[in-house]
């Protein structure tokens, strides 16, 4: 249904909240939970739509599922998968239908994965993934908007990825786990989400070595069983609620919040002038000082992660002087920015790379960089969202704003956000919600 925020804005955040479930985890361990046929356990899931996505196509090709949504707990069992086709949905970049290829293969020999009716910004990625299949023995077709995996048994093999794909890492990972032999895939992405994957891998019995250089070397077993898994503290989650609380001139803590897997954001936040506290239990965050501009160049882990990277723009419309993004991750992660300047933002779109390094969009005719000066008094206006990345950036920015703002398309923050409306409430925003 769709969903409007009424937001009027002017209040510094202030007070305590608890960081959900980490979104971009969850579902691809829903996903590993088909890799075996005993119960797989997990707790801290978030109430969120890609978690019901998720639900939704696991059920239809045979797994029982018992989500006690009240205690975030979800018990996974899938004793005889029912079905080789999966239709789910693609939620524009998101890549979860990819990833069901690999239990598919183990349990079926087959696997038929229906894609959208549009593959823009898709068709690349996706060959990252069929290449590893190739390679490791699967026969891939390619047809009428459908690909068709079938094999008897995957086999190891040397796999070099040509960029640090973090939905392709995970995809091999599950593949690797109960091939033949040995696996070993290069330049893979180490994402603070991929190594929990790994160790909930790990309980349920893989054999998987993390080595230097980003190689991870993977000895397939005969079989997996259940293991009990607790789903991390969403980082993406925590960058927003701290960007609010900075930008807003507020003062938060956020409960769950853990410093060593956002370390890189901290870091920025500490040049951009907020002030953050480190706790046992979770990280204070707050405006104490003028804001600095400052130099921001997207990449993968440890580097500043592209979801940080939308919440961040909105803080920099407040801060001193010209701050500088480099977007290297994902292609259209910064024309949202344009409804930033529908509010008075200060800001300009570049097709060059504007960092340190040059990128895989040098020369693609690519907007992917941005000037953003200010400070800059942001003004109320209609906006309407278009994915769950960007949206926070606008949500952000209408918490700034003195006077009212209207967000349409609020539905979409509800696949990555858990009760964020509800959240920031708690915290002292003034948001109504119209059309729940």
């Amino acid at each position: 249904m769709a969903k409007t925020y009424i937001i009027k804005g002017g209040n510094p955040l202030h007070g305590q909240v608890s960081v959900s479930g980490s979104r971009v985890a969850v579902t691809k361990i829903m996903i590993a939970s088909l890799l075996t046929q005993d119960p797989v356990r997990l707790k801290n899931v978030p109430e969120i739509g890609e978690v019901q996505s998720t639900v939704d196509m696991l059920e239809k090709i045979g797994t029982q599922i018992i989500w006690d949504k009240e205690n975030k707990f979800m018990h996974l069992t899938s004793p005889q998968l029912t079905s080789k086709k999966v239709k789910g949905e693609w939620f524009g970049k998101n890549r979860l239908p990819m990833l069901m290829v690999a239990p598919l293969l183990h349990r079926l020999g087959q696997a038929e994965i229906f894609l959208d009716d549009s593959k823009d910004g898709i068709e690349k990625p996706i060959n990252f993934h069929l290449d590893g299949y190739r390679k490791m023995g699967a026969q891939v077709e390619e047809k009428d908007n459908v690909i068709y995996f079938r094999s008897d048994k995957l086999r190891g093999a040397t796999i070099e990825l040509p960029y640090p794909s973090v939905s392709t890492t995970e995809n091999l990972l599950l593949a690797a786990v109960l091939a033949e032999g040995k696996t070993v895939i290069k330049n893979v992405a180490v994402e603070p989400e991929i190594i929990d994957l790994t160790n909930l891998l790990q309980k349920m019995g893989a054999i998987i070595f993390h080595e230097p250089g980003r190689v991870f070397v993977i000895e397939g077993v005969g079989g997996l069983i259940g293991a009990e898994h607790e789903v991390p503290a969403d980082r993406v989650e925590t960058a927003a609620l701290a960007c609010a609380a900075v930008a807003t001139q507020g003062s938060i803590f956020v409960r769950g919040a853990v410093q060593d897997e956002n370390q890189t954001l901290l870091n920025i936040l500490k040049k951009v002038g907020a002030h953050f506290l480190v706790a046992d239990d979770g990280i204070a965050f707050s405006h104490e000082s003028e804001l600095k501009a400052v130099n921001v160049e997207t990449g993968v882990h440890p580097g500043f992660m592209t979801d940080w990277q939308p919440p961040f723009s909105a803080l920099m419309t407040q801060a001193n002087g010209a701050s500088v993004l480099h977007e290297t991750v994902h292609e259209q992660q910064v024309e949202y920015l344009e409804n930033l300047g529908k509010m008075g933002a200060n800001i300009q779109l570049f097709k060059e790379c504007m960092g340190n390094n040059e990128c895989r969009f040098k020369n693609k005719d690519i907007v992917h960089s941005a000037i953003i000066n200010g400070p800059t008094k942001l003004n109320p206006a209609k906006l309407n969202i278009s994915d769950v990345r960007s949206g926070i950036a606008c949500i952000i920015a209408a918490l700034i704003t003195e006077g009212e703002s209207i967000i349409t398309g609020a539905e979409l923050l509800d696949r990555g956000y858990e009760n964020l409306a509800e959240k920031l409430n708690s915290l002292g925003a003034d948001i109504v919600i119209e059309g729940e």
